[in-house]
């Protein structure tokens, strides 16, 4: 009969356990165990994640870019970009949530994983598409969600709400076109509507 790791502080026990030195960090908050792992480690946790007897998590379901540069209103002291894996054992009936952050701000670099979870393809290029992270070992990164002239990374906290250009079609040119934003900012102030005898009509 199967044993099923359904408490998270056991699972959290397993996975420390299973980890050793390659896990940062590994905590249960609201029922959820969350695992920090250094850049350098994270292929290597990725794997033993998946293939430990007491971890076997056989699905990735789900992966995304973090940027933490406006976080708690600036206070963050961490790295600037993350990646964020939801990792699921059908086997023993339990999640985790997998944390790695890229050490360079500039050139934000994490390797891919693909070669462990095949689902993490699309995501990836996800990721790499609005945040600008790159996988590195991914066969095939390219933006899936914007255009392929697209310029920057509409995730990121720092890129203007309003983008930085536009496209419509001319129909001089017979082809759709780029040109800069037109929209201009601008204040909105609600218009406040009182209904007669508004409060009870006290005087």
């Amino acid at each position: 009969m199967t044993d099923f790791a359904i408490s998270p502080e056991a699972l959290q026990a397993q996975i420390t356990e299973t980890l050793g030195g390659k896990a940062k960090s590994v905590t249960v908050a609201l029922g959820e165990v969350t695992v920090i792992v250094a850049a350098a480690d994270y292929l290597e946790a990725a794997r033993l994640l998946r293939d430990a007897p007491g971890c076997r998590f056989e699905q990735l379901i789900d992966l995304c870019g973090m940027d933490y540069s406006s976080y708690r209103e600036g206070e963050w002291e961490g790295e600037r970009f993350g990646v964020v894996s939801h990792l699921l054992s059908v086997s023993l009936n339990q999640r985790v949530r997998l944390k790695v952050f890229a050490p360079s701000e500039d050139l934000p670099v994490i390797d891919s994983l693909t070669g462990v979870w095949s689902s993490a393809g699309w995501f990836e290029r996800e990721a790499f598409d609005l945040y600008g992270i790159v996988f590195e070992g991914h066969d095939d990164l390219r933006r899936i969600l914007t255009d392929y002239g697209f310029i920057g990374h509409p995730f990121r906290k720092d890129f203007p709400v309003s983008g930085h250009v536009e496209m419509r079609f001319d129909p001089e040119q017979k082809r759709v076109i780029y040109q800069p934003v037109t929209i201009e900012p601008r204040e909105i102030t609600p218009r406040v509507i009182r209904e007669d005898n508004y409060g009870g009509g006290l005087h």
